[in-house]
């Protein structure tokens, strides 16, 4: 049986008013909060504009098995007279167009495919396992995590440093094909992760590529039998 409670309605008005009260003061400490912590936008310090660079290599195998450990090379040279705020490099699936459609782009993590299917919490299942991540393997690495260059980006790693005049970056990422099949990995190049730098190649488009991948099954183990047939198995 549920007890219902009764007091006098001068003192519920007061709490009332009291509760008012301390949201007001509430929200003005979350405001000051704010301000002491520097509440400001996260792109503030990321300059406009474009910077020139040069992609002097982009390499991954087009043809791979089951199992095998490859890797994705990405080597970016600034060729501008200018810094470049932070370098940054973005794996979709099939395109970095946006906006791309659904399955594609960032829309699913960087190496997987999109699985459609009804009722999923993640439609994302892995074509490659990140076996290394790019950048300096410190604890993060080491431990299996994202990496000195992770960024909280989708699907985005970045040198999280400038990038002086005439300087090269590479990306590597060393990555094992755990799905067979056909797949298309996608790539471009930023100078921020926040869209106000902007990365171009000398003919003033964005720096960006793809490689088609083939996945195969690695060759069925055989056997010959005393009889001469030749049958599956080891």
């Amino acid at each position: 049986m549920k007890r219902i409670h009764t007091q006098p309605q001068g003192r519920t008005q007061m709490r009332r008013g009291a509760g008012k009260t301390l949201s007001a003061l509430a929200a003005l400490a979350v405001a000051g909060g704010l301000s002491a912590c520097g509440g400001q936008r996260q792109d503030v310090h990321e300059p406009s504009g474009n910077f020139p660079v040069q992609v002097v290599g982009a390499r991954f195998p087009a043809k791979q098995r089951l199992a095998q450990r490859t890797t994705l090379v990405i080597r970016v040279r600034n060729t501008g007279t200018k810094p470049i705020p932070n370098l940054a490099v973005s794996i979709c699936n099939t395109t970095c167009a946006y906006p791309a459609p659904v399955g594609q782009g960032t829309s699913v993590q960087a190496f997987a495919y999109y699985l459609k299917m009804p009722g999923l919490a993640s439609h994302s299942r892995p074509v490659w396992i990140v076996d290394k991540p790019p950048g300096p393997c410190g604890y993060s690495c080491l431990a299996g995590g994202a990496g000195s260059y992770f960024t909280v980006d989708a699907n985005t790693w970045a040198m999280n440093r400038p990038l002086n005049p005439g300087g090269t970056a590479t990306f590597t990422w060393g990555v094992t094909a755990v799905t067979p099949g056909d797949y298309v990995v996608a790539w471009k190049v930023a100078a921020g992760i926040y869209g106000k730098a902007k990365a171009v190649l000398a003919n003033g488009s964005m720096p960006q590529g793809a490689f088609p991948v083939k996945i195969a099954r690695p060759p069925q183990q055989q056997h010959v039998t005393p009889g001469g047939q030749v049958v599956p198995g080891a």
